[in-house]
């Protein structure tokens, strides 16, 4: 495993382990300088949305990284109130706009919509079967979600993307996932903005064992889970070390001593809760 590292995508698309977030970035110089050092520091993978309000800046990044467009793999995602209003298909067009390119290697439902999810996932199989999506996956689906997008889907999700770190391992959606052969991906790998998880002894201790931070065995975690994750940072050397994950291994009582620190279900987390919110 190294920062090559690929899943191959039910539809045999490869997506890297191991990719960047821009949640919570600022558009412009932020996002710009996040994004650039990251494709330099070795990332092909860079994952934005159009509720974050910076795939400009982003799509400016990779442009100017010099970097040849196939190398890179593009996630967004369409956004709650394009759905609510019937918009999925000039959202899309947009997003394209704003990245400049002409296609998108992964393109996200970014939180399921009662009553909505049906038809923009019909909305999404038919720009995937145009070429213009290389795959097509939602975000935030819990399993009622999935199972009910999936009985009149032509096109199996190939992602979900959920928050998931130890403190909310997901083990039992990731379980759903990967038996309908969706990929489970994570947002927030690290705990979140505010969070203590960092700060956790269990996690310190095995930090200092491989002379490695929290944050680095947080995402080796992860990845020996098999889970895509997509840490974000906006500080050049913090983005450089969530790199540097493939020169140790977590042992199976390390992996499972992080994996008991679950304290599922938070009472708070990053996003929102999909199997309560009302939108």
């Amino acid at each position: 495993m190294d920062l090559k590292t690929t899943k191959k995508l039910n539809n045999g698309i490869e997506i890297p382990m191991l990719g960047f977030g821009v949640f919570q970035c600022k558009d412009g110089e932020e996002t710009y300088n996040a994004v650039r050092w990251a494709l330099e520091a070795g990332y092909r993978h860079i994952d934005t949305a159009s509720a974050y309000r910076n795939e400009k800046s982003v799509g400016d990044a990779i442009r100017q990284s010099g970097i040849n467009r196939k190398e890179i793999f593009i996630t967004t995602k369409l956004k709650i109130e394009d759905i609510r209003t019937g918009m999925q298909v000039q959202a899309f067009e947009k997003s394209l706009q704003l990245l400049q390119t002409d296609y998108l290697d992964l393109y996200l439902i970014h939180w399921p919509v009662p009553g909505k999810n049906a038809e923009s996932w019909k909305i999404l199989e038919d720009l995937y079967k145009s070429g213009r999506i290389k795959s097509v996956g939602v975000s935030n689906f819990v399993e009622t979600n999935i199972d009910k997008l999936v009985v009149g889907a032509k096109v199996v999700p190939a992602v979900n993307q959920v928050e998931l770190h130890p403190h909310l391992s997901q083990s039992a959606l990731a379980a759903h996932c990967v038996k309908l052969g969706i990929a489970p991906e994570a947002w927030s790998p690290l705990g979140g903005t505010g969070g203590t998880l960092l700060d956790d002894a269990v996690l310190q201790k095995i930090a200092k064992k491989h002379g490695k931070s929290t944050a680095q065995v947080t995402l080796r975690w992860e990845l020996q889970n098999g889970i895509i994750t997509i840490p974000k940072s906006t500080h050049k050397e913090r983005i450089i070390a969530n790199t540097d994950l493939y020169n140790f291994e977590l042992s199976a009582a390390e992996m499972k001593a992080i994996t008991d620190l679950d304290q599922s279900p938070l009472p708070t987390g990053m996003g929102w809760d999909p199997k309560s919110i009302a939108f």
